[in-house]
């Protein structure tokens, strides 16, 4: 071989592999939007957590920088700044996007629906990933679950519930499908970024709303305004979602992208045990310094009115529209599936002692 292509060969050889070194050494910088205010606990740690993990397991190689809402001005823009591409994730609840999309609304949770694990089984082993994909696909938008906050509760209200006529002409802050329900029995549903919340109830703009659950509602100061605090049956399992615009993450190399998709996973997962002990000790705290507030359950006249109106809406939706069917159909089957194993386990398990109940009682 001639020297002049022997030159050649080590200069490509050298060409290329120094395209390597430079592939694995280049930095990924990413912008996160959500939409929660600066240092908002829980939904801002789910995503402070996803990013510190994301720039550990890269060495560096992916950083995640993360805009609240004070920062991009629109809590509820998250949906169309992904998928314009003007940030490459979000970090938000797909239930806001029931307007660009009503088939979003479905992988939030569901008004009498399944309980978190129940609903992350669904996600991961029954089909509801691979749904989610199909609606989000068409915008160019990757959804991955994002934190659960358990079992919401039902909301603070003004003034007791009593009966249906309580409900007619409510103000309240409720979003998603449960806003929906609630309409079709007179209310009067609205939608209010958290930011807004506290001085919307305390100027009467709103009679009652649902945020989240003593994880979140006691540093809120709802309790001051509003006494009756209402246990849950619209929010049973309410994912958050991290949103990723799709050609940004086929931009990345694999080794990024799974890294990436483990990091949004564990936060996910870390984002439900935090919710549970934060509303633990904050019901405790509740019940301590704030005698107050009554907890309620809603009558269950009340509650077999919302249930009917609730089931009568998703037929509705699946007579009216074969994706919402196909979505339904999933959630009932295997949610029927899985709630035979969650009542056979847990349920009878709690079921056969007095939780509060020491042994030397």
């Amino acid at each position: 071989m001639k020297p002049i292509f022997k030159v050649a060969i080590v200069c490509a050889c050298l060409a290329f592999f120094s395209n390597i070194s430079s592939a694995a050494d280049k930095v990924y910088r990413w912008r996160l939007a959500e939409t929660w205010g600066p240092n908002f606990p829980l939904f801002g740690d789910a995503t402070k957590n996803m990013a510190e993990m994301v720039k550990e397991m890269s060495g560096g190689r992916l950083l995640i920088r993360i805009d609240s809402a004070n920062r991009h001005k629109s809590a509820l823009g998250i949906f169309d700044f992904v998928k314009n591409g003007q940030y490459q994730m979000g970090h938000s609840a797909s239930y806001y996007w029931k307007g660009k999309d009503i088939h979003t609304l479905f992988f939030t949770t569901l008004p009498f629906g399944m309980t978190t694990p129940e609903q992350y089984a669904w996600f991961y082993h029954g089909g509801g990933m691979e749904l989610m994909k199909e609606v989000y696909d068409k915008y160019g938008i990757l959804s991955f679950p994002g934190g659960n906050t358990g079992n919401q509760m039902g909301g603070w209200f003004r003034k007791e519930i009593n009966s249906l006529e309580d409900l007619k002409g409510l103000k309240m802050r409720i979003p998603g499908f449960a806003g929906e329900v609630l309409a079709k029995l007179g209310a009067k549903p609205t939608n209010i970024p958290s930011g807004e919340l506290y001085t919307a109830l305390e100027r009467k703009t709103i009679d009652a709303l649902e945020w989240v659950g003593p994880s979140l509602d006691l540093r809120m100061g709802f309790h001051k305004i509003a006494p009756y605090y209402y246990t849950g049956w619209h929010e049973p399992a309410t994912e958050m979602q991290f949103m990723v615009n799709k050609k940004a993450f086929d931009s990345l190399p694999e080794d990024l992208q799974k890294i990436l998709t483990i990091a949004m996973r564990t936060a996910a997962y870390d984002m439900y045990v935090q919710a549970m002990h934060m509303s633990a000790t904050n019901l405790a705290e509740l019940q301590k310094n704030y005698p107050n507030v009554k907890l309620k359950t809603f009558p269950k006249p009340v509650m077999e009115a919302i249930r009917k109106a609730n089931d009568e809406l998703l037929t509705q939706f699946a007579n009216d529209d074969p994706m919402s069917k196909r979505i339904l159909d999933s959630i009932h089957q295997y949610g029927e599936e899985v709630r035979a194993w969650t009542n056979f386990s847990d349920r009878a398990y709690l079921d056969s002692f007095d939780p509060v109940s020491s042994p030397d009682e």
